[in-house]
């Protein structure tokens, strides 16, 4: 039986796939929320097996208390699922810094956090599972989302590196990126106006927001289906790197890797020729 400890429990999200998968199995959950009460009547049939936390990801003080807490109740984190995070639309040159910060401070630097206070305790024990919540987002940006897709470019290339840097340790790391999934996420577009301080991008913008607004309860993806293949790939030896979730995520996906890699290969020539001639 595995100890899980997931972020982001908002009702109709990954957190609660995540948890209900792993109680469907047997485990027992930490699921920490900002608004917790949400999660009141969920957890109740679960008894003793559930923990729910109220938790600002983006506060470091409360991030290491709550996984203090997880650790003395349940014994230890054994999978840790960075969960949290959102998206602001707008443009590069035109988004309001403070939205592009905050951003930042929830996607990346939070998620950051969590690891930081959940792996010492996976090192003592020399085991433990580190999930980081991606997008499609962080293999191909989105014209409109240029920020949002910046922290999702940033959690993997962490992941990256965090993932060869515990494998040594006994902890395994996998990057999850969902393309567009039938979650609560889409639902506040429709209530979220086009706040664009440069006018030359307002029709894209407004394609953008029109773009959610119709997606919402029609997205292909089934996060629960998309958390089963998560724990199948998990049990996999060994495990993948990344896991890219929907067909579409997975054609915009392997499009974009190709198309990065035909264009680093057609400058091939003025790539090696910058280095120092033989002997030189």
């Amino acid at each position: 039986m595995r100890n899980w400890f997931i972020t982001g429990g908002s009702p109709g999200g990954f957190g609660i796939a995540y948890a209900e998968a792993a109680l469907e199995i047997g485990d027992q959950v930490v699921l920490t929320a900002r608004r917790p009460a949400e999660l009141e009547s969920w957890a109740g049939p679960y008894g003793d097996r559930v923990l729910v936390l109220p938790l600002d990801v983006t506060d470091a003080a409360q991030v290491r208390s709550a996984v203090h807490t997880a650790e003395e109740h349940f014994g230890g984190i054994d999978v840790l699922v960075n969960n949290a995070g959102r998206g602001w639309f707008g443009s590069i040159e035109g988004q309001d810094e403070s939205e592009v910060r905050s951003m930042f401070e929830l996607n990346f630097f939070a998620l950051l956090s969590v690891v930081r206070a959940a792996l010492p305790g996976m090192r003592a024990r020399g085991s433990g599972w580190v999930v980081n919540m991606s997008s499609v987002a962080g293999i191909s940006g989105v014209p409109g989302f240029g920020y949002y897709s910046a922290t999702k470019f940033a959690v993997e290339a962490v992941t990256d590196v965090l993932r060869e840097e515990v494998a040594p340790l006994g902890i395994r790391v996998m990057a999850v990126e969902p393309g567009a999934f039938r979650t609560r996420a889409y639902a506040g577009f429709a209530d979220e106006p086009v706040s664009e301080s440069i006018a030359e991008y307002l029709p894209l913008l407004e394609r953008v927001r029109a773009g959610m607004v119709e997606q919402n309860g029609n997205q292909p993806g089934d996060p629960q289906r998309g958390v089963r293949a998560v724990l199948s790939a998990m049990a996999q030896d060994p495990p993948p790197r990344r896991l890219v979730l929907g067909g579409g995520g997975f054609d915009t996906s392997v499009a974009s890797l190709e198309d990065t890699l035909a264009d680093i290969r057609a400058n091939e020539a003025l790539s090696r020729g910058s280095d120092f001639p033989p002997g030189g």
